[in-house]
């Protein structure tokens, strides 16, 4: 973005995942799972991070999932949740001059 202009696809694209990591709690979100062993962590790990309540929690994963900045995996009773670096590069470039 800081390099050269933006072709119409990738700005959209772009923008679909700023916006995503705009709310506070996403954000924190990516960076928790980003400091984490294997960029991952469960739903149960991450609400006392974040002060919110399971639910919360699970809606702000499900809201960056959706988006494809993580993926999730069912291990038993719980979700994990995992970076996914390739879409996440795209933010990184936007911001690296």
């Amino acid at each position: 973005m800081l390099r050269a202009p933006l072709e119409p696809a990738e700005a959209e694209d772009m923008a679909a995942a700023l916006k995503v990591i705009a709310d506070p709690a996403r954000l924190r979100l990516v960076s928790i799972l980003a400091a984490a062993k294997n960029q991952e962590g469960c739903v149960c790990d991450l609400t006392e991070p974040l002060g919110l309540t399971q639910p919360t929690v699970s809606h702000h994963l499900k809201v960056l999932a959706d988006a494809g900045l993580v993926v999730r995996e069912q291990r038993g009773r719980w979700v994990f949740y995992r970076l996914v670096p390739e879409r996440l590069a795209i933010v990184r470039e936007a911001l690296t001059p």
